[in-house]
């Protein structure tokens, strides 16, 4: 393919706008099942088929090196959580916000956790868009005159955003002792398919309806595995500066098609808070001190 030998960024770019689809897709099916359900289904499908397609016997064994386990399974527990807590988010505060929410806490939460494993020193720009991510919640929690904040679907969404900034540092962890990353995450959401398995049983109705499972199909194929696929075949090949500014696609199609296609009107305290959200997502992602460092941000939404 052409971006093999041109360079990464339309592949990266590609599945930005792809997990940008999620929230709006969970919306716009109209589904009656549980969205921790609907998670679980998702990952058990694009799990498996990352795994069929991408991972290697060799890969596999270094999951299993010590010093690794531990940090594999903390990455599992992490990815459920994710998955969960943000599909459950959507589901309460619309996929402008919950996306917003969700991913304006990453960078926070990835810088703290490398100071605490790595001793790396955050810079000025961490500290700036920690502050905005902080700002923008505050901001979220103010009530509207007609619309009043969904304050469990924001702590879920904050809720997700911690769980993938921690995955990030185990991810680069992971690395560190030698484990393939390759392999690692698409074995991170298949076992994390199987954690959250039991919710299906648990909250079966609505499942089997054809919206639902449409929507799984999407979300597993479309937006899991092939949005992976995308990312991993063009990541490698771009510093991480440029591979965070190109992921600020994702939030911006949730804001966009949330807006148009599902009719998503915010109270204003609201949109500036996303506005902040995305304003310390930008600085983050495009200062030039932060090139050196790769950040894997293999498993998105």
């Amino acid at each position: 393919m052409g971006w093999r030998r041109t360079g990464g960024e339309v592949p990266v770019l590609l599945a930005a706008l792809l997990w940008g689809t999620v929230g709006p897709a969970q919306l716009l099916s109209g589904t009656t099942a549980s969205p921790v359900s609907v998670g679980a289904c998702r990952m058990l499908l694009g799990g498996l088929l990352l795994a069929l397609f991408t991972v290697r016997g060799a890969g596999l064994r270094t999951l299993w090196a010590p010093g690794v386990r531990r940090l594999m399974l903390l990455s599992i527990l992490v990815t459920a959580a994710f998955q969960a807590c943000f599909l459950e988010a959507v589901d309460r505060c619309g996929a402008a916000l919950a996306t917003a929410v969700a991913f304006g806490t990453v960078p926070a939460v990835s810088g703290w956790c490398a100071h605490r494993t790595t001793g790396e020193r955050p810079g000025r720009s961490w500290w700036w868009g920690t502050a905005c991510a902080v700002g923008g919640i505050a901001l979220l929690l103010v009530p509207g005159r007609t619309v009043r904040a969904d304050v469990p679907g924001v702590l879920l969404g904050i809720v997700a955003g911690a769980s993938f900034g921690v995955y990030i540092a185990l991810t680069g962890r992971l690395a560190r002792r030698g484990a393939d990353t390759a392999a690692a995450a698409p074995m991170s959401v298949l076992c994390a398919g199987v954690l959250v398995s039991p919710w299906i049983a648990a909250a079966p109705g609505g499942l089997a309806s054809p919206r639902t499972l449409v929507l799984v199909c999407w979300l597993g194929i479309g937006t899991t595995a092939l949005g992976y696929w995308l990312f991993t075949s063009g990541v490698g090949r771009i510093d991480a500066a440029t591979a965070g500014t190109l992921s600020l696609a994702e939030p911006l199609v949730a804001t966009v098609l949330g807006v148009a296609l599902l009719g998503e009107r915010p109270p204003a305290p609201a949109v500036c808070g996303a506005a902040l959200l995305l304003t310390g997502l930008v600085v983050v992602s495009v200062t030039p001190g932060r090139r050196s460092a790769r950040g894997p941000l293999a498993q998105r939404s």
